[in-house]
C-alpha cells in the first residue's frame, strides 16, 4: 500500500470523519439516520492511513512524496 492521500486532503477526511462519526452520538436516540454517522469511519480511516482505495482506482494521487 502506497500513500495517496497527503496535505489538506488528509486534513479535509479526518475532519470529515469526526464530524459524521458525532451524528452517531448525536441521533442515537430513535432516529433511523444514526447510522450513516459510522460512515464516518471510512474518511477517517484512509485519512489516517493516507491510502484511499477508490484514489487508487481512479489514479489520483494527492501525496507530495513519490
Amino acid at each position: 500500500m502506497k500513500a495517496n492521500v497527503g496535505g489538506m486532503d488528509k486534513v479535509l477526511r479526518i475532519v470529515g470523519g469526526l464530524v459524521l462519526l458525532s451524528l452517531v452520538y448525536f441521533l442515537r436516540s430513535g432516529d433511523a439516520l444514526w447510522w450513516w454517522g459510522l460512515l464516518g469511519l471510512i474518511p477517517l480511516g484512509t485519512g489516517l492511513m493516507g491510502y484511499c482505495m477508490l484514489y487508487t482506482l481512479l489514479g489520483i494521487n494527492t501525496c507530495p512524496t513519490k
